[in-house]
């Protein structure tokens, strides 16, 4: 039986007097704490490098391109499990992933970091022009609905007098609904688009939830025909508390979805699920809703970046009868991706079976190590990289390896195994053009 495993770091409570720069991984406020007579300030770390960088940026915005995809887009789309297409990656394949990647940042980019203002944790911009803002204008998407995450956590009563009101917030922005409806970028794609995007962690109860790392069974409506499918806690309590009056963000997904399905029911529809760091997290959880609640949805992709571990073998193999597809863009070098809990390697726990299983010994081991909550498994197809391998990003931080600039970076330069971005490759062609000589 083989064992991989990590750990969870917490965010970091940190004394700090300035705002972020360009060369720091969070976003921080200077607000002072008071602690009987001593003054701190907290600096919330979020899953977004807010000013980036040059070198980790694409080469170039994907956001609209005129080759034409139509042909294939059930293959990018996952319908053949990305066969053929991630080694060496394929062009039109890695185009697509950077396009809903800029999705991805876009949804960073409209959320309200700054914790001194009243509008802490909300969309800056509305809904219309929402991907205007972000330079994504002309990719012919339209957003039609913001999306709210609610925290299932409540504080201890103490706390509030003794902590800023901003790092009690339990509910904030996390992503949007957009979908396609340009007539020729329709054409081009070959389909309409629906993509829900997702941002990372950005708030400090939203790191309270990432903590929340044990398994717990999916509610009846999303395990109908599983009871054994389970899930992180803290993430499935994201995906499905409300407060008050305010709506769950599965609740909100399930409406605008079916609105959805029925305006557009005559035509081809691709529905695209993105987002990166915890937004993966939700990426599959929501993924996995819209295939179970609608019988007949059309075909779920999920492209996640960065994503943590989100729940065991038998959620997997619910995910592969619906019939979603997930794609994990992961980088090597984010201990991110290899948390939380450890997973069972299903080779060595097949051939463990097979040689001592005549008294059951095997068997029952494992099925005690499961019941243990801390058993997942990697689900879907995965596209690996390295930044170690690339020589723009030298900072081996957990930050910078983790950063979405980074991943995108690292796309947009990856070519194979063998070869794992283009520099290396010319430096490969060029060898071979001398020994050739």
């Amino acid at each position: 039986m083989k064992l991989a495993g990590g750990s969870v770091r917490p965010f970091n409570l940190r004394v700090t007097n300035h705002m972020t720069t360009s060369s720091d991984r969070c976003v921080s406020t200077s607000q002072p704490l008071k602690y009987g007579s001593r003054k701190r300030s907290l600096k919330m770390t979020s899953s977004w490098n807010p000013k980036g960088s040059s070198k980790v940026t694409s080469s170039q915005s994907v956001a609209f391109k005129a080759n034409k995809i139509r042909d294939k887009w059930t293959e990018f789309q996952g319908i053949k499990n990305w066969d053929g297409l991630l080694d060496p990656l394929d062009d039109g394949l890695r185009d697509e992933i950077l396009r809903y990647g800029e999705f991805v940042e876009a949804a960073y980019r409209c959320f309200d970091f700054d914790t001194s203002s009243p509008e802490y944790a909300t969309c800056r911009y509305p809904k219309g022009s929402m991907l205007t803002q972000c330079g994504l204008d002309e990719t012919g998407y339209k957003v039609t609905k913001n999306l709210h995450a609610t925290c299932g956590v409540q504080l201890p009563s103490w706390t509030d007098q003794r902590i800023p009101g901003w790092v009690s917030t339990q509910s904030s922005w996390i992503g949007y609904v957009a979908v396609c409806n340009d007539k020729d970028e329709i054409a081009r794609l070959g389909r309409r688009d629906v993509v829900i995007a997702y941002r990372g962690t950005a708030t400090c109860m939203e790191w309270i939830e990432n903590l929340r790392a044990m398994l717990t069974r999916l509610p009846d409506d999303m395990a109908q025909d599983n009871c054994q499918s389970m899930v992180q806690s803290g993430f499935l309590s994201l995906y499905t508390s409300s407060m008050g009056t305010g709506r769950s963000l599965q609740d909100s997904i399930r409406d605008e979805i079916s609105k959805i399905l029925t305006k557009y029911a005559d035509e081809p529809l691709s529905i695209t699920v993105t987002g990166h760091s915890l937004g993966a997290a939700l990426a599959t959880l929501t993924a996995h809703d819209i295939a179970t609640t609608f019988k007949h949805a059309p075909l779920v992709t999920v492209l996640s970046f960065g994503g943590p571990r989100i729940g065991n073998r038998n959620f997997r193999s619910q995910l592969e009868k619906s019939g979603t597809k997930v794609l994990r863009i992961v980088n090597s070098d984010d201990p991110i991706t290899k948390v939380p809990g450890f997973v069972l390697d299903d080779e060595e726990t097949t051939r463990a079976s097979s040689s001592v299983n005549r008294d059951g010994l095997s068997n029952w081991l494992q099925k005690r190590v499961e019941e243990t909550q801390w058993v997942y498994a990697e689900i879907g197809k995965e596209l690996r990289l390295s930044s170690r391998e690339c020589p723009n990003l030298r900072d081996g931080s957990v930050a910078n390896c983790h950063d979405l600039k980074t991943y995108l970076h690292l796309v947009d330069n990856f070519v194979s195994s063998n070869c794992p971005l283009r520099a290396t490759a010319k430096r490969v062609l060029k060898q071979q053009q001398v020994l050739c000589h």
